[in-house]
């Protein structure tokens, strides 16, 4: 076992795809000679050269429009965005042509669109989001957010396997904060579209996925020190597909639901589970579902307002107990 930090666990993920598939590549904005923004491609075109590791102008809808002819073309081409929130210049390409391939042509498109996304490190409003929500309601698209160093790479390796484009948001807080062991020599494969339970309780749920289930975590802990409630954490993992099963499973265990997400409140992906766990649980409620999120605000680069915006364990705690007293 050799412990490694989330960003090398998603550098050897990708490393070994592309060692085991020659149709694998990378491309974007100064991902070859620089390396990437975060060094997450650091020495790959030096080992696979520049017709495998490719710099792009900085057109972000070139990129993934290039990726998608490249996939139909019996390529799988992994795209990086500088920082996730410049997705948006892509959201036509995506939504579009993308998702709608299969359906419109009954084209797979074995596309990845990654990129470093969240807060929590005072990156302002255009370095900074989590931008989930654009695309939750698109179908045709899978959607992922590792938490864990261990997830981070078998998720990658899962996307890139998928024949179906998956939007990949791997958390820049996490990169080196975050670390585990993983097995040397052994494939670490994480499949998509199933949650896992990152801690055991039975007093109340917390559905959450990317930082946030370390936030989440923080909270159940003290919860259970302080109070002698056992909060069960569900990490989601991947949003689309989401895991409805697990959701309902562990609603029906503990009767009272908090979703917790980044993301800003209206409009967010917790509004959606609410609805399903409404309609496939509710007679195990015991309370109603409450949420916490991101305030409907751009993010400040100040830290006091980034913070004040943006969920904190203590935001956790407060709904918690709320629920637990109800």
């Amino acid at each position: 076992m050799a412990e490694v930090t989330y960003l090398e666990a998603l550098r050897q993920g990708l490393w070994e795809e592309m060692e085991r598939d020659e149709r694998v590549f990378i491309l974007g904005e100064d991902v070859g000679a620089y390396g990437g923004a975060f060094k997450v491609t650091e020495g790959f075109q030096e080992r696979f050269g520049a017709s495998r590791v490719v710099d792009t102008p900085i057109s972000e809808a070139a990129v993934v429009g290039a990726a998608a002819g490249a996939a139909h073309m019996g390529m799988r081409p992994v795209v990086e965005m500088q920082f996730i929130d410049f997705i948006s210049c892509a959201y036509d390409i995506l939504t579009n042509y993308v998702a709608t391939a299969r359906y419109r042509a009954g084209l797979s498109t074995p596309i990845v669109v990654r990129g470093p996304s969240g807060g929590y490190v005072r990156g302002g409003p255009f370095h900074s989001q989590m931008p989930e929500a654009a695309f939750f309601h698109t179908p045709g698209l899978k959607l992922v957010c590792p938490a864990t160093a261990r997830d981070a790479k078998g998720l990658i390796k899962a996307a890139i396997r998928d024949e179906d484009p998956v939007i990949y948001f791997e958390h820049k807080y996490l990169y080196r904060r975050i670390k585990e062991d993983l097995p040397d020599g052994e494939e670490v494969l994480t499949p998509i579209g199933r949650a896992r339970i990152a801690r055991e309780g039975g007093d109340l749920t917390i559905v959450t996925w990317s930082a946030m289930v370390w936030k989440a975590l923080e909270a159940a802990e003290e919860i259970e020190a302080k109070d002698g409630a056992a909060v069960e954490v569900l990490d989601l993992r991947t949003l689309l597909p989401m895991n409805d099963a697990a959701i309902v499973a562990s609603v029906k265990k503990t009767n009272k639901l908090l979703v917790v997400h980044e993301d800003t409140r209206t409009g967010g992906v917790a509004g959606e589970i609410t609805a399903r766990v409404n309609e496939q649980a509710f007679e195990w409620l015991d309370g109603p579902i409450m949420r916490v999120t991101a305030r409907d605000a751009p993010l400040p680069y100040s830290s006091t307002l980034e913070d004040y915006v943006l969920p904190q364990t203590d935001d956790i705690l407060k709904a918690a107990r709320w629920l637990l007293k109800y």
